[in-house]
């Protein structure tokens, strides 16, 4: 199986990966906040939540106490299918809003699943559907909130702004209003105007820290809202396994069908080729030994050879099959035996309180192979290191060598391969590898006892 860190060098080991320009300001972030697009696209979502709360709000409470007031007739269930819809056709815009302002892409829920043609079929769709009912659920949840972040982000918005610019403005009000600024305090006897060059100051530097807190106040608030969109209009937590488990299981397929095309031409070209021949040497020393027995002694000698050179491919393709060591002895033997082949001085450490179950046995072996066969090609080490143990309810696998660095399974690479059959049985593959090394290769599996 050729795997690598890279195809070719240039993506693996060998080369040194400059790093990108920085992209640091000048300012702190909380004095850029202001003044950012991501604030001003968060506020502008919380002002548009409101209006669009009221019109979502109002659908779903007059469909839904419509179609409960019609359930005593068949009229209902069609009038609660429909409410159900809308809220579901809100629910994609409301997606497609967070998406445009909030920068949070929530996939669509699980599609409907009817069980036939025609508008029976339909509506029991989407009565079934728990992916409506959380359409309706946050039609319902989201007005309140909608009312309270509108309210308090306006507001602190308005008086940050407000009070920041007071010393531009201030001269309207002994201008045309005959006072000498705005009142902050009145009553019968005395009153108390922001009016001299200390108290407008002091006014303006509150404004400022209302200015500086409100989007951050404002993050807060949309992150709320994140909350909802993901957790009432996106896919449930069961949907998302199911397909997650679907893409896994593609994978799988995927890898038996590359093995077996593997194996098959590891044969045809190899022990196969080899046979063939062998066959028609002996052939021909059976046609030549009355003749001239030297000669046919000479070709079954040859023929000898040949058995032992295929012998030995069969021995090499059965090991990469499953190795004979890693059934009888488990993985501190397997592992060791691999190692032993590696062309650098590799320790190898197993600390295991038992064995695991064979499947994942067979993947740590197969991840570790080929981890090292990396190493040998591709990484310039002098030494390299393989551990194993089990950590709560995983098996852990590292391996680390002091090579030049440089692997990134971000590429496309041997190690976007191996983690993607990795994640198919719920494993993780975690690779730090700087230029100029040194790097480790951590992987993940579920533990799971041996029977």
């Amino acid at each position: 199986m050729a795997t690598g860190y890279g195809p070719g060098l240039e993506h693996g080991y060998g080369l040194g990966q400059g790093r990108p320009a920085g992209t640091g300001h000048r300012l702190p972030a909380a004095l850029r906040a202001p003044f950012e697009g991501r604030s001003w696209r968060e506020f502008g979502y919380v002002l548009l939540s409101l209006p669009v709360s009221i019109v979502l709000f109002t659908w779903a409470v007059t469909m839904v106490a419509l179609g409960a007031g019609l359930l005593v007739t068949f009229l209902g269930v069609p009038v609660l299918a429909a409410a159900l819809a809308g809220c579901r056709g809100f629910g994609g815009l409301e997606r497609a809003r967070a998406r445009g302002l909030l920068r949070l892409d929530v996939p669509d829920p699980e599609p409907l699943r009817t069980r036939g043609p025609g508008a029976m079929a339909w509506m029991g769709a989407v009565l079934k559907s728990g992916a409506s009912w959380r359409h309706l659920a946050y039609a319902v949840v989201q007005f309140p909130w909608a009312v309270f972040s509108f309210s308090v982000a306006l507001s602190f918005w308005t008086v940050g702004w407000t009070l920041l610019s007071y010393p531009l403005w201030f001269w309207v009000f002994p201008a045309y209003a005959g006072t000498g600024g705005v009142q902050l305090y009145g009553d019968q006897h005395h009153s108390v105007y922001l009016d001299n060059p200390f108290e407008i100051t002091v006014t303006a530097l509150v404004g400022l820290l209302f200015t500086l807190v409100t989007p951050w106040l404002v993050r807060a608030l949309t992150t709320v809202d994140g909350l909802l969109v993901r957790g009432l209009l996106g896919p449930s937590t069961l949907s998302a396994r199911v397909v997650e488990l679907e893409s896994d299981r593609g994978v799988v397929v995927d890898t038996a069908a590359a093995d077996l095309r593997r194996i098959e031409r590891d044969l045809h070209d190899g022990a196969q080729a080899r046979l063939v021949g062998l066959a028609m040497d002996l052939g021909l020393a059976k046609e030549k030994l009355r003749e001239d027995p030297r000669a046919a002694a000479r070709m079954v000698e040859e023929a000898h050879g040949e058995v032992k050179t295929a012998l030995q491919e069969l021995r090499d393709l059965a090991r990469g099959i499953h190795p004979a060591v890693l059934t009888d002895r488990g993985l501190d033997a397997a592992l060791s035996a691999v190692a032993s082949r590696c062309t650098v001085p590799v320790r190898v450490e197993v600390d295991l309180p038992a064995r695991p179950a064979p499947a994942i046995e067979g993947i740590a072996y197969y991840t570790v192979s080929e981890l090292l066969q990396n190493v040998s090609k591709h990484s310039g080490a002098r030494s390299a290191s393989v551990d194993v143990w089990r950590s709560d309810d995983r098996l852990m696998l590292r391996v680390a060598d002091d090579g030049v660095g440089g692997a990134d399974a971000a590429r496309g690479s041997g190690l976007a391969g191996l983690a993607g059959r990795l994640d198919a049985v719920d494993g993780l593959l975690l690779v730090e590898s700087p230029a100029g090394g040194p790097t480790q290769v951590v992987a993940e599996l579920p533990w799971r006892p041996a029977a």
